[in-house]
């Protein structure tokens, strides 16, 4: 008998698709790439998605996220974002936190939890210490890095911050992560050249938890983006990638 995830099944197999459907996976950020990986995850039928972000859908959002509509204007993103998810597979077991990622709110999460992290988050300090704190649990994480001011979405690559150049986003994210003895952390990002004149003032809004709105941005770089990630989040758990060692 068919069902919303037979033709997934025909690609994956069994195995595959019940793999899946017991992961449980946690999106910290779910803006312009976090929205859209989310979107991915719930249309591959996951067990369980933690979706963590403290905005409200504000007007600037509907260029590039996939839960901004002139409807939703001013509701929090992740109550948006749960239903959804719900209309997409109401058997998907949804956590949702208005807050963000911070020294202050780290106690509420238990990392060790999650088959997978997502870091989708605008905050330097926050991405840092969320990479640092799954490492420390022994849990994949992905982060994104930026894709402000960037408009060719086949420059987009999966790669080991190490191989990163060009970014001081990325460069200062190094530093701070050796300081705590963590080398390695997949990260999604751009090849496409920093345009410095408008990406300057990344650096200088990093503590905050949203992008400067002097930054650019565009929906079919944010969404391919996101897409990536999930393609990526999906391939390490079929793997059974499930745990850093």
């Amino acid at each position: 008998m068919y069902d919303a995830f037979s033709r997934m099944e025909n690609l994956l197999g069994t195995k595959g698709v019940k793999r899946l459907g017991s992961a449980k996976i946690a999106v910290f950020g779910i803006g312009g790439i976090g929205s859209y990986v989310v979107e991915a995850l719930a249309r591959c039928g996951v067990g369980s998605l933690t979706l963590v972000d403290h905005e409200d859908i504000s007007l600037t959002d509907i260029n590039r996220q996939l839960y901004a509509l002139r409807s939703a204007i001013g509701r929090k993103k992740v109550q948006v974002a749960k239903e959804h998810i719900r209309d997409i597979d109401e058997d998907i077991l949804v956590h949702t936190y208005e807050t963000y990622y911070s020294n202050d709110t780290a106690g509420m999460f238990d990392l060790k939890a999650y088959d997978y992290i997502v870091d989708a988050m605008n905050s330097l300090a926050s991405k840092i210490l969320l990479i640092e704190q799954a490492k420390a649990c022994g849990v994949p994480v992905i982060s994104c890095l930026t894709t402000e001011n960037k408009l060719n979405p086949a420059r987009l690559e999966i790669a080991d911050i190490s191989r990163v150049s060009n970014d001081p986003f990325a460069k200062t994210i190094r530093v701070e992560l050796r300081k705590k003895n963590v080398r390695k952390v997949k990260v999604l990002y751009s090849r496409e050249k920093i345009r410095k004149e408008k990406n300057s003032r990344i650096m200088k809004d990093n503590n905050t938890n949203r992008a400067s709105e002097g930054n650019g941005s565009i929906s079919f770089v944010q969404g391919t983006a996101g897409m990536l990630v999930s393609a990526e989040v999906v391939k390490d758990l079929l793997a059974e990638k499930t745990r850093n060692k």
